[in-house]
């Protein structure tokens, strides 16, 4: 079976309420849930942005289910800074967290002051870094200086064991690119055939562990008001390709998203008005190989999204995976 997850948006709640809603996806009948980790919103509409990992802490301690974080270490983090963050919340919450590591987003990483690098010497930074991470988590004693700097750096509260750390990518070449050193690979939904493209990609480049998907959904009461909701919150996901990752500021992204049509914005995610419709879409999707999904609803109501997952839609899913 499944496992269907629930997707906490740090730009579109402030945290405080985010943790409500986490708590409300674990009686709505989640399995577990992951959360974004930005410093800036997609969008001034959006307008939240809190500390995934303070937050972190304050979920974990209130619900019972596992949680990830997508997480980009390197420049905004130093990985030294980001293994302490990890094998904390490892050390106090065993076998329910994992972080996914990504090359990062220049909305984000810009506020160092550091050019942002290009992808491959981005990929490059985050390979380094991971090593770093890992070897801090096991209790090594770290000293580099090439593309990351650290000095006799150590982590002195370290779990049992260390959690999975998956790769976060969106292209098949970044995910056959990770397959070398994540525990599993997360990303988000497309068109079927890019994905399976992304899953092949991972798979034949002998990439291990779970895979998980993300999927963004306006799931209302008229498929009217499901585009009302993708034009308020999700516009920016009309934006594609590379230039996505090079965006400084909200306003830059409302900006190039302009006044998309209709259409435009359903492509961005999965809009419907039927549980049933949006579940054989989720389920679609799911087939190309993964094991996890998590379900991103983009309205600011929660509630309503969580009240629809649990009445309508995971029960759906749940007959289809």
């Amino acid at each position: 079976m499944v496992f269907l997850g629930y997707h906490a948006s740090h730009e579109q709640l402030p945290p405080s309420a985010l943790l409500r809603s986490v708590v409300r996806a674990e009686q709505a009948g989640f399995d577990g849930a992951m959360c974004s980790d930005h410093l800036a919103p997609w969008g001034l509409a959006q307008g939240e942005s809190g500390y995934a990992w303070s937050w972190l802490g304050a979920a974990l301690a209130t619900t019972s289910f596992s949680f990830g974080v997508v997480t980009a270490p390197g420049q905004r983090y130093h990985p030294v800074i980001a293994a302490q963050a990890i094998a904390t919340l490892e050390e106090m919450f065993p076998g329910r967290f994992w972080a996914a590591l990504g090359s990062g987003e220049a909305m984000n990483e810009h506020v160092t002051g550091d050019p942002w690098p290009a992808k491959h010497e981005r990929n490059e930074r985050l390979a380094a870094s991971v090593d770093t991470i890992r070897a801090l988590l096991a209790g090594d004693e770290v000293t580099r200086d090439d593309v990351i700097t650290a000095h006799r750096a150590r982590i002195w509260s370290r779990p049992e064991a260390p959690p999975p750390l998956l790769a976060a990518a969106v292209s098949a070449e970044t995910a056959a690119w990770a397959a070398g050193w994540a525990d599993g690979l997360v990303t988000v939904g497309q068109a079927r055939p890019v994905l399976d493209e992304v899953v092949r990609s991972y798979r034949d480049a002998g990439g291990r562990g779970p895979l998980a998907l993300q999927v963004h959904l306006a799931l209302e009461d008229t498929k009217a008001a499901a585009v009302a909701v993708l034009r308020a919150q999700w516009r920016h996901a009309v934006i594609t390709g590379p230039t996505l990752w090079d965006i400084e500021q909200p306003e830059d992204f409302d900006a190039l998203a302009g006044d998309p049509t209709d259409d435009q914005l359903r492509q961005g995610a999965i809009c419907s008005a039927d549980a049933e419709e949006a579940a054989d879409r989720i389920a679609g999707l799911a087939s190309a190989g993964f094991d996890r999904v998590y379900l991103h609803g983009v309205g600011t109501d929660q509630d309503d999204f969580l009240d629809r997952a649990e009445r309508d839609l995971l029960p759906a899913l749940r007959r289809r995976l």
